[in-house]
């Protein structure tokens, strides 16, 4: 069967189709654009998506949603942004799937994404995803509108740094479950306080469905401010993490023999052992978000385990690679896509615990802190001499407070850019090293993650 007919397509978005088509995907970028798929013709800031109509339909498009009449098949729209929107909520109410919205200042890509492999296990093709990390308000449309009518179980990750703004998103997705990972300072720029980032993470509960359940981190300082926020909106709350109280627990957690940590979990009515491959304390209470998340959707703890045991890290989330270095080989950590005070210290922890000849961090700054974002690129001193980091190389004029905070205590170079940061790459990597990357995705850091990971090394 067909993703979308002509028909439905205009229909959903009150457009006039030129022509019968169908099509099996939905991009808006030409450049994603597969046999088969819809061309959506989207107007942004930068560039408009109607210079590329041809480029898509020499791709293979078998569609466009157009503004402008095309001598290709279309759906002619009076705006296709509008058409987005309206394209998203129609597949949200042509299914009759199980949907769960994720959000939250860390985790929420990564726990979107094993909430999904653990759906997958117990319902083979049957669930779906955004995909990388489309949450925002033309992310979530398009990947609603990717849903296939007979999906079982949908999974949406829904991102902000303005208030307001989720509380938009969510009454399109209109979960049955919405979970919080955490509270942390991102996009601090924007908002006055933690406090005023955790009511706008809270505002995912207001599209709550009938019945629906809220999944709240316990051992956060802005629990009981969440809970509150989900109480108008929710049948049930349930609470995850490591602290005794919470509703699904890590009651113990112990570093696997080969990496990961092996987890006795306890819920309500049910006790669950397993692993979850990816290491660090945030997995684990991902694993538990994740957990809580399959209960209240019916679907299987046995195979959510199971799927945790054999996640691999996620392209700049944590994906490891051995990367020729010198005589023999390293580790390389890609933390790449994207950094706050609260991922950077979780993940330069975890570096601490990897068995390594050296540890070396290569760091970009992290954006949108606001007037504190010199006190938070400093505060990250302390994190890496607790890991007993050898060297640190510091990229972005951000970093100039985490260089000063250094001076002295670990051996560090700060340069300006990726591309010097590349420049800085020979002889700097031995055998046995441990070397992870992490910054913010305006920084660049993938081209060195890239520039590590070239053919001629193991990976």
């Amino acid at each position: 069967m067909s993703l979308w007919t002509s028909q439905q397509l205009a229909e959903a978005t009150g457009g006039t189709a030129s022509a019968p088509f169908e099509v099996n995907g939905v991009a808006f970028d030409s450049r994603e654009i597969g046999p088969g798929d819809l061309f959506l013709a989207l107007k942004g800031e930068e560039t408009d998506g109607h210079l590329f109509i041809e480029k898509a339909f020499g791709l293979g498009a078998a569609g466009v949603i157009t503004a402008k009449p095309v001598n290709h098949p279309h759906i002619l729209v009076a705006d296709t942004t509008a058409a987005l929107d309206a394209l998203g909520v129609a597949a949200r109410a042509r299914t009759a799937a199980k949907i769960a919205g994720v959000t939250g200042s860390v985790g929420k890509t990564g726990t979107k994404e094993a909430l999904f492999a653990a759906l997958d296990r117990f319902a083979p093709g049957r669930a779906h995803r955004s995909v990388k990390s489309y949450n925002n308000h033309v992310g979530v449309p398009l990947s609603l509108s990717r849903m296939p009518a007979a999906t079982r179980f949908g999974v949406f990750e829904m991102g902000m740094n303005h208030a307001g703004e989720l509380a938009g998103l969510t009454q399109i997705v209109r979960p049955h479950v919405a979970i919080v990972t955490a509270i942390a300072p991102a996009h601090q720029e924007y908002f006055s306080s933690l406090e005023a980032i955790a009511d706008a993470k809270g505002e995912i509960f207001a599209g709550l469905e009938p019945g629906g359940t809220a999944i709240i981190p316990f051992d956060s300082p802005y629990r009981d401010r969440l809970i509150a926020a989900a109480k108008p909106y929710a049948a049930n709350i349930v609470t995850f993490g490591l602290g005794e109280g919470a509703d699904v627990r890590a009651v113990e957690a112990m570093r696997a023999p080969h990496g990961g940590t092996m987890i006795n979990a306890k819920l309500p009515d049910a006790e669950l052992f397993f692993t979850v491959a990816l290491p660090g304390a945030h997995w684990v209470s991902n694993a538990m978000a994740v957990i809580a998340a399959v209960d209240a959707m019916g679907g299987d703890l046995a195979q959510a385990g199971l799927a945790l045991g054999d996640m691999a890290g996620l392209p700049g989330r944590g994906a490891r690679h051995t990367i020729a270095a010198g005589e023999g080989t390293a580790l390389l950590i890609d933390e790449s896509y994207n950094a706050n005070p609260a991922s950077m210290t979780a993940t330069i922890g975890q570096l601490g615990e990897e068995a390594a000849g050296r540890r070396i961090v290569i760091l970009g700054a992290m954006r949108e802190l606001g007037g504190d974002t010199d006190a938070f690129h400093a505060a990250i001193a302390k994190p890496i001499e607790a890991a007993k980091v050898d060297f640190a190389l510091l990229v972005g004029r951000e970093m100039g407070a985490l260089a000063s905070a250094l001076e002295g205590r670990v051996d560090f170079a700060h340069v300006p850019d990726a591309s010097t940061a590349i420049d800085r790459l020979p002889g700097l990597i031995g055998a046995g090293d441990a070397i992870l990357i992490k910054g913010s995705n305006a920084i660049g850091l993938s081209r060195v993650v890239a520039a590590l990971t070239s053919p001629d090394g193991t990976d």
